[in-house]
């Protein structure tokens, strides 16, 4: 059989595990699996707006909006009005968020170890690497469907 046909299954069946198994253990920051990612990009880039944050994260507007919105209103982000721009604010990170980002990334590395168990390191440095090459393609053709 053709297995090359089931990338797509394989990969919807990781991100469900993925998003389910962090939901689990984030609760106990107050986080889910839709809200850290916003703030590992913030600890990059602190100051950016909501479009920036959109763009880089793949996400709709409108999405950010509402995980923004929750971040704040848990104490995670504060919104700053842009200087600039009064429709627009930079988003920041607060204490509360940096002194969770060290164990929320040891969750993640927990259950990166587990998906990973049996593979040589040497394999899952080549699973990231044609991960990256198929997101980057689908990243690109998905733009050229719009």
């Amino acid at each position: 059989m053709d297995e090359k046909r089931y990338l797509i299954k394989y990969c919807g069946k990781i991100m469900r595990k993925t998003q389910t198994y962090l939901d689990i253990v984030l609760r106990k920051y107050q986080l889910s699996s839709g809200g850290y990612s916003y703030l590992f990009e913030l600890e990059k880039q602190e100051g950016i707006s909501l479009e920036q944050i959109s763009r880089t994260l793949g996400v709709d507007k409108a999405m950010s909006t509402r995980t923004v919105q929750k971040l704040a209103e848990l104490g995670f982000i504060t919104k700053i009005p842009d200087q600039e721009d009064s429709r627009a604010f930079r988003l920041y990170l607060t204490e509360k968020a940096h002194a969770c980002l060290p164990a929320v990334r040891e969750e993640i590395s927990n259950w990166i170890e587990q998906i990973t168990d049996g593979l040589s390191e040497n394999e899952k440095d080549m699973a990231v690497e044609l991960l990256k090459k198929i997101a980057g393609n689908a990243e690109r053709k998905g733009m050229n469907q719009k």
